[in-house]
């Protein structure tokens, strides 16, 4: 038995006649792999590079975007170049273009989702690094954008919505230390909300039952006292960054000085303390605030109703006995 290797039709061995394997095959094999290899050493220098002069900041927009248009560079050049390697006027690859085609998006739908939704982050500005989001039920920062998926740093959930699935434990907006992914395709399905993209604050609320006896006005001062020393208000840059929202989408005007509402319950008045502060850290601000109207409370001997009940009236009962001094 003989070896014999026939250069325009291709291998034998044995006899045996090896489709696709010849020369011209070992050769585009051989561009193939340096290509990558070129490829992904040149992709290695220019994040090096991006990294030494942006610094070391993640959460740089610069170098975010940076890492991005390398990426999608590098995925342009590998498929151009894979292309013309193995594809030539000679070559009829049609039909196995198409088979191949087809099979794929059928096979790799949710792939092929994913690569499609994350140019339309990228494209929309939908988020990016850095930025505070809700994105298929995960509610935290984003901390790395991928072609597939995207990668959060999971924060609490806070009290009105704690009993959302999947359960956490920390009752407020810090981290659990969880990170989680998810596909980006998910943006397609479901809503994503943003909390730092476009407006960098959040109204907040604190909500305070008082009740009907209770001197209203003094309260109504203890909460805008409160407002005044934590909360934001009659800041330039908050401002500025209303007008730039309105600027660019159908916004009614709002109000970013504080103001206190007043509803009528059954048992007690709600008043609701409404106030605008920065997207970040504001536990810490509602903690302050807190304890700065509990004392001002005090200060004024005023309390916080609770679901208390009074008894009004008991009704009158008489208790005989007899001769003998017994009950009857």
């Amino acid at each position: 038995m003989t070896t014999e290797v026939v250069l325009a039709e291709g291998a034998r061995i044995f006899g045996v006649t090896l489709v696709g394997v010849s020369t011209t095959t070992a050769v585009k094999l051989a561009f193939t792999v340096g290509l990558i290899f070129i490829v992904f050493v040149v992709r290695g220098l220019a994040l090096g590079i991006t990294r030494r002069i942006l610094g070391g900041e993640v959460a740089d927009p610069r170098r975010f975007w940076t890492r991005q248009g390398i990426q999608v560079i590098v995925s342009l050049i590998l498929v151009v170049g894979l292309v013309s390697i193995w594809v030539t006027p000679e070559t009829d690859v049609t039909t196995g273009v198409g088979l191949i085609s087809a099979g794929l998006a059928f096979a790799l739908q949710k792939v092929i989702t994913s690569l499609a939704a994350y140019f339309v982050i990228l494209r929309g500005d939908t988020f990016g690094v850095g930025d505070r989001i809700t994105l298929g039920g995960v509610r935290g920062d984003v901390i790395r954008l991928g072609f597939l998926k995207t990668t959060i740093m999971e924060m609490g959930q806070p009290p009105s919505v704690a009993e959302t699935h999947p359960a956490v434990w920390v009752n407020s907006r810090q981290y659990t230390g969880r990170i989680v992914t998810v596909t980006n395709g998910v943006i397609f399905d479901e809503p994503v909300y943003n909390y730092t993209r476009d407006f960098p604050y959040l109204w907040e609320e604190i909500v305070l039952p008082i009740t009907y006896k209770d001197d209203r006005s003094e309260v109504e001062r203890i909460l805008f006292a409160a407002a005044r020393d934590h909360a934001v208000i009659d800041d330039p840059a908050a401002a500025a960054a209303l007008t730039l929202m309105q600027s660019r989408f159908a916004l009614s005007d709002a109000s970013l000085t504080p103001a206190v509402y007043w509803r009528i319950t059954d048992n007690w008045l709600e008043v609701s303390l409404r106030f605008l502060v920065p997207h970040r850290g504001v536990r810490r601000i509602k903690d302050q605030m807190s304890r700065d109207i509990l004392a001002g409370l005090d200060a004024a001997g005023i309390g916080i109703a609770s679901a208390t009940y009074d008894i009004v009236g008991i009704p009158s009962f008489q208790l005989e006995r007899d001769r003998d001094g017994r009950r009857p």
